[in-house]
């Protein structure tokens, strides 16, 4: 039997947010799945998957239940679903997992122009220094072979030094790549805890770490306010959704606290969670009794610092790459030119 295809997050967000409205209009969930089936926007796995909830609804099943024999939304949507349909926030939970899954999108984009671009200039190099290795470099050492005497003799030196530094070039770039190969497989399977513990000493890529785990706790831990979980069980489904083992050790102290007597906020406060700034708007949200329009705010905040910290990574990375690139194929061609403006020299 084959597996069934997810639907990627940009699916799910519409999925949620559409059907989120149509509720939000008074339209009964079974009508407002066939609704979603009538569109051709929603063909292929969504629209044999829509078929097949309509069918689940019109039989008496609950959303999360026809969404589950559907296999293909993901766990976390399913289980706040049931969760907001236990409660009777149904409406209120599709809107913020349509926010959620949108959020998700972006920064998983952001990731992959964070790796794409950088592996697109690498392979760039790599070319570039094995034309000259291969075309460039041998078709100048041909010239000069064919020159006797002292008249080439006294420069040719530099073309061995061409040769050298576009092969010591080549190899770091090429180990680069395959470093960013592996790194990427490893992100996807058991390893990925080794590659954090690598990553972690690059500050910068613990900060983007650090935000986007923090990012998926607020979102994950204001839905499930949101679905009418009690505080204490939201923070402890929250905490399966951040990924990141030293924030999940934090919140995990923080639940501890909390089941000592103390609120989340205030554990989060002096368990430095969050910066500071951050900390005083939850411990004023709670306070007020505001808690979920301040998580909602955090997790736009947190969403655009990821966001800015890895726009911040790749516009290093870039002028990096491209100087890399410049001054190797400049140094290259300045070795090979240089034996011939000697040999100029001498003739004139």
């Amino acid at each position: 039997m084959s597996k069934v295809k997810k639907l990627d997050n940009l699916g799910v967000s519409a999925f949620c947010e559409s059907l989120g409205l149509m509720a939000r209009a008074g339209i009964q969930t079974d009508e407002a799945i066939a609704l979603l089936g009538q569109s051709r926007q929603t063909e292929g796995v969504l629209g044999t998957a829509l078929e097949q909830m309509k069918q689940s609804v019109e039989q008496g099943k609950g959303l999360s239940q026809a969404m589950e024999e559907a296999g293909i939304f993901p766990a976390y949507a399913l289980k706040m679903i049931r969760a907001g349909e236990s409660a009777g926030r149904l409406e209120d939970v599709l809107m913020r997992l349509a926010d959620y899954y949108r959020d998700q999108k972006t920064i998983g984009e952001k990731l992959k122009a964070a790796v794409t671009y950088p592996a697109a200039m690498l392979v760039m190099i790599i070319i570039v220094l094995a034309v000259m290795l291969a075309k460039v470099l041998p078709t100048f050492t041909d010239v000069y072979d064919k020159m006797t005497g002292s008249l080439a003799a006294s420069s040719y030196s530099y073309i061995r030094w061409a040769y050298g530094f576009s092969w010591v070039a080549l190899i770091i770039m090429i180990l680069l790549a395959l470093a960013l190969l592996i790194g990427r497989a490893a992100w996807n399977s058991e390893k990925r805890s080794g590659l954090e513990k690598l990553l972690r000493k690059i500050p910068i890529c613990e900060n983007i770490l650090q935000s986007m785990a923090m990012f998926r706790f607020t979102s994950a831990l204001e839905t499930f306010l949101a679905s009418g979980e009690m505080q204490d069980i939201a923070v402890h489904e929250s905490i399966q959704m951040t990924d990141y083992q030293p924030l999940e050790e934090k919140l995990k102290t923080c639940l501890h606290r909390m089941q000592e007597g103390h609120s989340f906020a205030q554990a989060a406060y002096d368990e430095q969670i969050l910066e500071p700034v951050y900390g005083r708007m939850l411990l004023a949200g709670e306070r007020s009794g505001s808690m979920e329009s301040v998580l909602r705010r955090l997790t736009k905040l947190l969403e655009e610092n990821a966001g800015n910290q890895v726009d911040r990574l790749v516009g290093t990375i870039d002028p990096l790459l491209s100087g890399v690139l410049m001054v190797t194929v400049g140094l290259s061609l300045l070795s090979v030119m240089l034996p011939l403006i000697g040999i100029m020299n001498t003739i004139g």
